[in-house]
């Protein structure tokens, strides 16, 4: 017998973790399951046809679906027609999105046999026991909502005897690797689901260091912590934080979610140990706004969290991600601005800004008549606007949004944007008048290349100060080179031919006696040449400034070539 679980992921590179530890949880207790249990994973970049004739070819006796916002129109529309080529099969769904609404839901999904609740470890090994063990009875298990009705309610899981999910890495390959030490948030943010389930439960600290020697040995290339803030318990977060620090393989780069307010002097010195891209941190701010904060149930501590997030760039070897979530309670577009500036000031490596989505079962969802809250009917269900934020502001943002993750997150032209916001009273008002620059242009009707976009930003510094376009110029062709040794020049670079023979004595001299470029032994200058970079910027006082970009030493944190002042 086949027991097919099925995942739609929104990317290629992530991979679904609640399957594997389904799998490695009913396997633990009857290891012939191992062979019983197949996963399926796609995209939703995968037409749905593809899905369903793997699915069909794949034979399963039982299937279950993984069901997210991102993924459950998909998975509906497959729900239906794998019925139709494999009548009688029976059906399970579980995850978010179908959590908080079983009893309509399993109505609209007139094929499926039951709607898994909650955690899905215990309750699939139960119907593994019925369908290939022949044990119990199916109306028996609790934690699945059948569809005459009946729902018995499960415990919540012992953490302690969850295995670890991954027995192969086979799978796995360029791919994101997802683990969790803990489950449960005892914060009461309204518009997040984690605020359900207030218990927070801990893996065995033994087992965790286990489990991290499991992804070091393998030089897995990044681990991503699910748990929804790490760092709540401080000796868990410090035993975890050391032991990556003791034990780094060079390689191996681990992301947690944190509460930067809760972040002691014991974990910033761990933390300042660390290879520069050993690990990453996001930071949810979600907005400076106190009533807004209020609205939300939110406690946010935002001078402690400013001089964390203080401290720990001033340390320069963690990368920083700082949330913000337009569309709260209580925020217009005027105290956005203001969430957006106070985040920003704060330099870190990304900001995201996302936008506020209404998920079934968070507490938010039954106050949307109370902050007049409008979103989409269906997924991902995200705010069009609200009692403070008209539909207006929300295109405004969706517009900055763009404009802020091409621009600012890319890390692709830290120069020019840093020199571009002299020009404006605020961060705010300079992305958003990039933005409106953009539009007029067509930015948004077209796939702009790399080079294009340096190109449209050098337009728009020109439509603001033509006077000093020269130097700006010169700043942007230095964010350009930062990034790689393009094959060809762009068009607003100056040229080099007049300077070619004192670029070539320059490379010369490092090979016969190396300098600012060790370790390129056995190269010859030209080789040495396509390698790095040497670009001549005039300046006027006649003394040229020679910068240098190392494509060999590259910055983990920014993601840049080594630049040195020749």
């Amino acid at each position: 017998m086949k027991c097919l679980l099925v995942g739609v992921n929104a990317k290629y590179i992530h991979s679904n973790p609640g399957l594997y530890s389904m799998k490695a949880y009913a396997t633990k207790y009857v290891k012939e399951y191992a062979k019983c249990i197949e996963i399926a994973e796609y995209t939703v970049n995968h037409r749905m046809e593809e899905i369903l004739s793997d699915l069909y070819l794949r034979k399963p006796d039982v299937i279950g679906f993984s069901c997210y916002i991102w993924n459950s129109s998909l998975i509906q529309e497959l729900i239906h027609e794998i019925a139709k080529l494999l009548p009688g099969i029976p059906i399970y769904v579980g995850g978010p999105e179908v959590s908080f609404d079983a009893g309509m839901r399993i109505q609209s999904l007139k094929e499926v046999t039951g709607i898994i609740i909650g955690e899905g470890e215990e309750t699939w090994k139960e119907l593994l026991d019925y369908y290939v063990g022949g044990k119990g009875e199916l109306c028996a298990i609790a934690g699945i909502h059948f569809r005459d009705g009946s729902y018995t309610q499960r415990a919540l899981l012992d953490f302690k005897n969850l295995p670890f999910m991954y027995e192969s890495l086979d799978d796995f390959k360029n791919r994101i690797l997802y683990y969790e030490s803990q489950r449960g948030c005892p914060f009461r943010c309204s518009y997040c689901l984690s605020s359900v389930d207030k218990t927070v439960r801990y893996r065995d600290l033994d087992y965790v260091q286990k489990d991290l020697d499991f992804f070091l040995e393998n030089k897995v290339k990044q681990v991503k912590f699910v748990d929804r803030t790490f760092n709540m318990n401080a000796n868990h977060a410090l035993t975890i934080w050391t032991y990556i620090c003791e034990h780094d393989n060079g390689i191996t780069n681990f992301h947690f979610e944190i509460a930067a307010d809760l972040i002691n002097d014991d974990q910033l010195a761990v933390l300042g140990k660390m290879r520069p891209g050993l690990v990453q941190l996001e930071v949810g701010v979600q907005t400076t706004n106190q009533e807004t904060l209020k609205a939300i149930c939110r406690n946010n501590n935002l001078s402690k969290l400013k001089q964390v997030v203080s401290r720990i760039l001033d340390q320069g070897n963690v990368h920083l991600h700082l949330d913000l979530i337009a569309g709260l309670p209580k925020e217009d577009l005027i105290s956005f601005a203001n969430s957006f500036e106070e985040v920003y000031q704060m330099k870190p490596h990304q900001l995201q800004l996302g936008f506020l989505k209404v998920l079934k079962g968070a507490p938010i969802a039954s106050q949307v008549e109370e902050f007049g809250i409008v979103y989409l009917s269906k997924p991902p269900f995200e705010v069009l606007k609200t009692r403070d934020l008209s539909y207006d502001d929300v295109l405004i943002l969706k517009k900055i949004e763009d404009v802020v993750e091409n621009f600012y997150n890319s890390n692709q032209f830290s120069l020019s944007i840093k020199y571009l916001e002299r020009y404006f009273e605020s961060a705010f008002a300079m992305y958003h008048a990039l933005a409106d620059f953009l539009e007029l242009n067509q930015y948004y009707q077209c796939s702009s290349s790399r080079v294009k976009r340096y190109e449209l930003l050098l337009e728009f510094f020109r439509s603001l100060k033509n006077e000093e376009f020269e130097e700006f110029r010169q700043i942007l062709t230095l964010d350009f080179y930062a990034r790689e040794k393009a094959k060809s020049r762009p068009e607003f670079a100056c040229d080099l031919e007049p300077y070619k023979e004192e670029i070539r004595n320059f490379y010369e001299k490092e090979i016969q006696t190396p300098n600012l470029l060790k370790g390129y032994q056995a190269r010859d200058s030209k080789q040495l040449a396509r390698m790095t970079h040497l670009e001549i910027i005039r300046q006027e006082n006649g003394h040229n400034r020679h910068v240098l970009f190392d494509y060999q030493k590259i910055n983990p944190i920014s993601g840049n070539a080594r630049i040195v002042d020749v």
